[in-house]
């Protein structure tokens, strides 16, 4: 998915490269040790709404009863597919010359039921172990997310009853 503000992002950073600026501009201007990454978000990039036994998000319930409320209807079903695919979107970040990865849990992915006592899904945990691996493999750093409204459905509809 586009949106307008990312194509306007890419488009002013073209204008930019296209006017010289950049020349003054480049990795020698910041200062040793300074960390270059990109980030992602789970619920925008995973995909994979139900697989390893993920369990349904606010989100996901929200976007899905309220799809008028999106501006573009859109809902995390579908998605950059990064957990099928996050192999070769990291080694994509490192060709990019990044030294750091951030990225979001879904814990609906983890605490379907949304508490400890609800069970744990050991395929949840298997594929953030993974990924953390994946991310050190390719040399970067990686930076967790703990909350990025992401969490599961069962603790508004179980826990958060008040």
């Amino acid at each position: 998915m586009f949106s307008i503000r990312n194509i306007l992002l890419f488009i002013v950073f073209v204008a930019f490269l296209d006017h010289g600026a950049c020349s003054a501009f480049n990795r020698s201007s910041f200062p040793p040790g300074f960390l270059f990454g990109v980030a992602t978000a789970a619920y925008q990039y995973e995909g994979a709404p139900t697989e390893g036994g993920k369990g349904p998000s606010i989100w996901d319930t929200f976007t899905h009863s309220h799809p008028e409320k999106i501006l573009d209807r859109s809902n995390g079903d579908v998605t950059e597919d990064f957990y099928h695919r996050y192999k070769e979107d990291l080694k994509n970040v490192k060709k990019m010359g990044m030294n750091t990865f951030r990225f979001s849990i879904s814990w609906p992915r983890i605490l379907p039921n949304g508490s400890l006592s609800g069970g744990i899904k050991k395929e949840g945990v298997d594929y953030y172990n993974s990924l953390i691996n994946e991310v050190v493999a390719n040399g970067l750093e990686p930076f967790v997310t703990l909350f990025h409204w992401d969490l599961p459905q069962a603790l508004e509809d179980n826990i958060w009853v008040s």
